[in-house]
């Protein structure tokens, strides 16, 4: 059996899970586009529609936005409560964290040096002349891709599968959630706290710690008890 002493590997969604907004909308409202986006943004979280098509989409509606509106998001875009204890505490612990993200690189860099978090996986944006082409760069981040990323760093930090902790709020981190030891639906759209193992529903998000501790302890048990059969 696995050594429940063994560390932990936490991956994070971010929008609308490590933060309270959707970056997309954000650089929607400097396109004009804010109600359109929001709209295609709420179907995809649902699960109603194929997350790469309606990232191009969206995406689309960003041409000929400066890149300086990036700074602009940046500055905007604000963590959950609790985000930054959640963090703080992992790191304490000694557990490896993670960000994987549907939305941006230029973003996500910029939330995850602020809370000292080294790892982590986004779309890029294509920019041409200093303002956005409305065309990403690289492939896209979608559920598949974030189990992946799950795995992969799971993988290089020499983690179990047991030992990962998922936590999102949207159909794109279904495949994460399912695919981590302890799978977390946070404030999550009906469709992923139904099919969550875990639910937490905020609105702090160092909330989801008791449910950790509480599954961690009932494995630990387990342990102790197979290895003293």
């Amino acid at each position: 059996m696995t050594d429940p002493t063994a560390p932990y590997l936490l991956v994070m969604d971010v929008d609308s899970t490590l933060i309270t907004e959707e970056v997309i909308e954000l650089l929607a409202d400097h396109a004009g586009t804010r109600a359109e986006v929001a709209e295609v943004t709420e179907r995809a979280m649902r699960g109603e529609l194929d997350f790469a098509a309606s990232l191009r989409e969206r995406v689309a509606t960003l041409r000929g936005v400066p890149a300086d509106a990036l700074d602009d998001v940046r500055r905007r875009a604000t963590f959950t409560p609790g985000a930054r204890e959640l963090v703080a505490e992992a790191h304490r612990r000694g557990w490896v964290v993670a960000l994987v993200s549907g939305g941006f690189t230029a973003i996500v860099e910029g939330l995850a040096s602020e809370l000292g978090i080294t790892r982590y996986r986004a779309n890029g944006l294509e920019i041409d002349e200093g303002v956005l082409t409305g065309r990403t760069t690289g492939p896209v981040v979608d559920r598949a891709a974030k189990a992946t990323a799950l795995a992969a760093y799971a993988a290089q930090e020499g983690i179990t599968p047991d030992h990962t902790i998922a936590i999102g709020d949207g159909a794109n981190d279904l495949d994460m959630i399912a695919a981590a030891g302890i799978g977390i639906a946070f404030a999550a759209k009906p469709v992923v706290r139904e099919q969550a193992p875990y639910a937490v529903d905020g609105p702090r998000l160092d909330a989801v710690l008791p449910l950790i501790d509480r599954v961690v302890a009932e494995r630990d048990r387990g342990f102790v008890s197979a290895e003293g059969a």
